[in-house]
Parts: structure tokens; C-alpha cells; sequence
């Protein structure tokens, strides 16, 4: 090769405007190792295969092929390269399929928030659930309180999350789905005098030091705990406020008073806890309080730009309840 083209590999031109097709046919002779086999096996002829490599070894400013009369052998450059071609071509053909899938949400990111109640029982069995049908879904979970979880939906750092709530409760400017309804149960420690009854009445309670979250977790049930109280004439007594429900039992078992919490945390069998119903009070004779609130925890996600991952998992979401 004369001395001017020996220059031009190393003065090489944008490597960034080759195209797919000059790759397919660099690879094509770099598995042939001749011209005419590989020319045949693209269905072209020589002269332009021929021409494509001299373009390619130019735009690499390498030479990727030694020449002869009789053979074509890949330089060590040629035998280096060719494996990330494959590979390159390889994953170029799979795109049309990927597109395919992630337009139908069979691939893509789910990022998908939750309260803690949910992680007892029914997150595990549905992310398992979940995982097999759609192996290919990178599902990123986090544990997060309902404000964390408002604010991440605002600002399109969650896709969807299973938020804790009053009954009928639902947040505006969202989509949800109802996952589960439980009551409430009371959480005691364990040698409190109350601890020997099976079933508690409201009016026994109302006046017990409380363990409570904050309001800015669960505002509406923040709200329909006070309403119970203030309906039978107390202001709750509150002695210590935490985020958790697993901290709000370890609280509790730590003797600082009792707390409100769903059904599904009797699964969190916390040593020096015990739960229990309370029925409604009565303030006269024939008349009852409020009825006791419950709790319901719902799927929420926000309405505009919903991905077809995240259809799918909503679409997963409500076969699980059917």
C-alpha cells in the first residue's frame, strides 16, 4: 500500500458517521475471509464490498484486513474489533423486538413505592407474581410514606405507589385502585391491665397515652382517629408520634402507650405487643358514636403520561384482585 493511504490511517475521518451497514460488512468478511463469499452472502458484488472496507479502514484510520492474492486475514486490529461488532449487530437486530415489547410494557422500569403495611403480606406475593410474568421489567421498589410518595408522583420520580388512607379517601389529581379494606385494631403492650380482654370498648381506651404517626403521613386517617375521639368527648392524649408502623409497635411494646393500627400488622409479631378489636361506645343509652374508622390502602398513579410498563402492572394489579 502506497505511502499517502498508509498516512490516511492515521489521520481518520468523524468515526461517529459510520453506518450499521458498513459494519454488517466488515463483519461478513472478517467471517468468510474472502471478498467474493462474503460479496455472495450480502447479495452484492465484489467491487463495492471491496470498496466499503477501504472506507471503513479510512473512517477508522486502521487497517483491519492484510491482502493478498491469494488470502484475507483480519489484522490483530480486525481480530480485536470483531467480537463488539457482532455483539453491535447482534443488538441492533434485537431493537425491533425491544421496541416492540416496550411499547406493549413487556420491558422497560417500574418504579413503584409503598407503605410498609403492604410489605407484610401482599407486596412480596405480587412482585413475585409480577416478576414471573414479566421477567424483563426492572422493578425498582421504595418503602415511603404517603407525603414522600404525593411528592414523588409530582415531580415524575415514581411511576405508582400503594398509599394508606381513611376509607373513601382519594388524593386529588390522581388515579387509584382499590387494593385492600381492613379495620383498625389496637395495639397494646402486653402486660397493660386491659391485655387479659379479648374485646376492648372505645370508652376503656380513649384515655390511654397514644402512639401515633404524624399528620403529614396520613392525613385522612390522622383525621378520622382524632374525629373518633373528639366524637366521644376526648382529645387524644398523644405521647409520641413516629413514621413506621413497625416503630410505632416497638413503641408500644416499650410501654410508651397504646396505637391505632391496621389489621394486616398483627403479621408483624413484635415481642411485648399484643392486638386487639375495640367495639363502639355509646354516649347514652340506644345511641352510638361514630362507627370505628378502618383503613384501605389503594394503588395510586398519576393520570397524565402513564407508561405501558405501568399499564401493565395496574392491568396485573386489578387480575390479582378479580
Amino acid at each position: 500500500m502506497n505511502e499517502s493511504l498508509n498516512q490516511s490511517f492515521h489521520q481518520p475521518l468523524n468515526p461517529h458517521l459510520i453506518e450499521l451497514r458498513l459494519w454488517r460488512q466488515f463483519s461478513a468478511v472478517a467471517e468468510e475471509l474472502h471478498f467474493g463469499h462474503a460479496a455472495a452472502r450480502l447479495h452484492m458484488t465484489q467491487p463495492p464490498l471491496t470498496q466499503a472496507i477501504a472506507q471503513l479502514e479510512k473512517l477508522l484510520g486502521v487497517r483491519l484486513f492484510d491482502r493478498t492474492k491469494r488470502s484475507v486475514q483480519l489484522t490483530a486490529t480486525g481480530q480485536a474489533l470483531l467480537p463488539a461488532v457482532l455483539d453491535l449487530l447482534a443488538r441492533a437486530q434485537a431493537l425491533p423486538a425491544q421496541a416492540r415489547a416496550a411499547a406493549t410494557g413487556e420491558v422497560g422500569r417500574l418504579r413503584l413505592a409503598f407503605v410498609s403495611t403492604v410489605g407484610f403480606a401482599l407486596l412480596p406475593q405480587w412482585v413475585r407474581a409480577f416478576r414471573q410474568l414479566y421477567p424483563k421489567v426492572q422493578l425498582d421498589l421504595l418503602e415511603a410514606t404517603g407525603d414522600v410518595q404525593l411528592l414523588g408522583l409530582e415531580r415524575g420520580e415514581m411511576d405508582a405507589g400503594f398509599m394508606l388512607h381513611a376509607p373513601g379517601f382519594a388524593p386529588v389529581g390522581l388515579a387509584h385502585l382499590l387494593i385492600t379494606q381492613e379495620s383498625l385494631v389496637l395495639a397494646l403492650p402486653e402486660h397493660h391491665r386491659l391485655a387479659s380482654r379479648a374485646v376492648l370498648t372505645l370508652n376503656e381506651v380513649l384515655a390511654e397515652p397514644l402512639v401515633i404517626f404524624p399528620r403529614r403521613i396520613v392525613p385522612s386517617l390522622y383525621d378520622a382517629i382524632f374525629a373518633l375521639y373528639h366524637a366521644a368527648g376526648y382529645l387524644p392524649a398523644v405521647a409520641q408520634e413516629a413514621i413506621q408502623m413497625q416503630t410505632i409497635v416497638n413503641l408500644v411494646s416499650a410501654g410508651l402507650g397504646v396505637a391505632w393500627v391496621p389489621e394486616s400488622v398483627r403479621q408483624f409479631q413484635r415481642s411485648g405487643v399484643i392486638y386487639r378489636e375495640v367495639g363502639a361506645t355509646q354516649k347514652a343509652p340506644g345511641n352510638k358514636v361514630n362507627a370505628m374508622p378502618g383503613c384501605e390502602t389503594s394503588l395510586v398513579w398519576r393520570q397524565d403520561g402513564i407508561s405501558p410498563t405501568l399499564e401493565r402492572f395496574v392491568a396485573f394489579a386489578r387480575s390479582q384482585l378479580a
